[in-house]
């Protein structure tokens, strides 16, 4: 069976909200207080924690053996999902026997919160940005130079991260924002794919080839292709000429 749940904002508690392979509902929203039972010592000590016969062993407290041995589970290992050094969560991985959990067990158990953690960076950062993008009509008005960098700053920023995020609608949601930050409608007949956009983007703010497929993950050879069909599109000779036909078109802030 796996389990887990994310840590309350400023709390020291955990609510389970997700099972998978369970009997029961004893689990569901069981609330587990930082330092108690196996997944409370986990949240504790900010590493993984594990135990071979959960209702027996003496390494842990025991506020939670009813509801574990409802499921009746035994062998139990607890991992945290740790984000910018504060545990955000804690998944759990049980068996209905009483065996030690080996090394590729706790690897994969590692390997599946370091997923979460990275989703949990993604959301974030994406939040953060949207956010920043729905502020920015007003500073765009002021006209400086300034304002105008960072909207091109939080431009290239999202569609660097947009191709990150599995959820399609917070995906599509972060493309939106990048519509609102640029320049206005793009001129009819320039039409670029979501990638050259993407590299134009970087190229934009100063990344070489090399910087900019880092960014995006891909090859530089792929950016340098997409940026040979970006100026062609555009009918421009330099990396400067693209980004500057690629404003006047409306295509970028």
């Amino acid at each position: 069976m796996a389990f887990g749940g994310l840590v309350g904002t400023g709390r020291q508690q955990m609510r389970i909200s997700e099972l998978s392979g369970n009997t029961t509902l004893a689990l569901s929203a069981l609330t587990v207080t930082s330092g108690n039972g196996l997944g409370g010592k986990a949240v504790a000590r900010a590493r993984p924690c594990a135990v071979t016969d959960y209702s027996l062993s003496r390494q842990i407290s025991h506020e939670y053996d009813a509801a574990v041995a409802a499921e009746g589970l035994r062998s139990v290992l607890a991992v945290p999902v740790v984000v910018r050094r504060r545990v955000r969560g804690v998944l759990y991985g049980a068996l209905r026997t009483a065996q030690p959990l080996g090394d590729r067990t706790l690897s994969a158990a590692v390997e599946a919160a370091r997923d979460v953690e990275q989703a949990l960076v993604v959301r974030e950062e994406a939040g953060s940005l949207l956010t920043a993008v729905r502020a920015e009509p007003a500073r765009r008005d002021a006209g400086s130079g300034a304002a105008w960098e960072q909207v091109r700053e939080a431009h290239a920023a999202l569609r660097a991260l947009a191709p990150r995020i599995a959820d399609p609608v917070l995906r599509a949601e972060l493309l939106a924002a990048c519509g609102l930050l640029a320049a206005g409608s793009p001129t009819v007949g320039i039409s670029l794919a979501p990638r050259e956009v993407d590299v134009l983007a970087c190229v934009a703010e100063g990344a070489t080839n090399a910087v900019a497929a880092q960014r995006l993950g891909l090859r530089p050879e792929t950016v340098k292709g997409y940026l040979r069909s970006v100026m062609r599109k555009l009918g421009a000779h330099t990396r400067g000429e693209a980004v500057a036909a690629a404003r006047r078109a409306g295509v970028l802030p």
